[in-house]
């Protein structure tokens, strides 16, 4: 079991590593970088979107460690985008059910992720329904287009979300998902929070099914730093609604730990 610090899931599945986007205040990247590399072992480069370079691994490489001794690479190419295929079989190994952040360390719906990419993941996932699947982008129109083709699942076990860190990213990912057929289970992760996200007349967060509250971690130069007052108007209108909303770890400095509120879904 792939077992994380992540509060809301109990496990990591990453088929896909890997992402193009950038961020400053990206995470993921940060552990790529620190455990990136390999020293042996064969690869399949696939040529894939125009600028960004994809990766292939049948098998797991290796590397050595400063004690000289070999060991899996996890991230053999660092943040570059990577298909891991000898992991595809990992949930059907897992028996005891659990709820698994799909691809953590990646963007699976990211423009330049092969549609077959997406779809091996999709088929490993209904072959292990004991779990329940939790996916994130920054591209939900991925999500809507693949629906519309057939090709994205609608279950009670897959939950769908999408990214936003201002009002402005917020309100946009709304009308976007709202574009997905009935029946779709979606979810928001405002992580991290940039500044105050209002809703007024556009009401985002009826869009989505839960809603997830968390501040920027690590040290970087220029972190955001939120206010106490952005993250009680989020809650406040979340229940005003009706919408489930959980408030990550990070939070406990900025409203304390007895305004915590840590609501699922399901």
């Amino acid at each position: 079991m792939n077992k994380t610090k992540i509060e809301w899931a109990d496990a990591t599945w990453n088929p896909v590593t890997g992402c193009a986007h950038g961020c400053a205040y990206c995470y993921a990247k940060r552990i790529a970088e620190r455990f990136g590399g390999h020293s042996s072992g064969k690869s399949l480069v696939d040529i894939g979107h125009p600028i960004t370079p994809l990766y292939i691994l049948d098998a797991p490489m290796k590397k050595i460690q400063k004690d000289g001794k070999e060991a899996i690479a996890p991230f053999p190419y660092w943040f570059t985008p990577t298909l891991h295929r000898y992991r595809m079989d990992e949930p059907k190994k897992w028996k005891k059910p659990r709820t698994v952040f799909v691809c953590s360390m990646a963007d699976l719906f990211g423009v330049w992720v092969k549609e077959w990419w997406i779809t091996a993941v999709m088929r490993a996932a209904k072959e292990a329904p004991q779990h329940r699947y939790l996916f994130l982008t920054k591209h939900p129109a991925r999500y809507v287009e693949l629906a519309h083709n057939g090709k994205l699942p609608a279950a009670e076990n897959m939950w769908y979300g999408t990214t936003a860190t201002t009002e402005e990213k917020a309100i946009e990912a709304s009308n976007v998902i709202n574009d997905l057929p009935y029946g779709y289970k979606k979810f928001l992760s405002i992580e991290p929070i940039c500044g105050p996200l209002r809703v007024s007349e556009w009401d985002w967060i009826s869009s989505f099914d839960w809603v997830i509250i968390g501040a920027e971690t690590g040290n970087r130069s220029g972190k955001f730093v939120p206010e106490k007052s952005w993250i009680n108007y989020i809650v406040a209108s979340c229940a005003a609604r009706g919408v489930p909303v959980f408030m990550k770890d990070s939070l406990i400095p900025v409203v304390g730990e007895e305004n915590m509120r840590r609501e699922f879904p399901w």
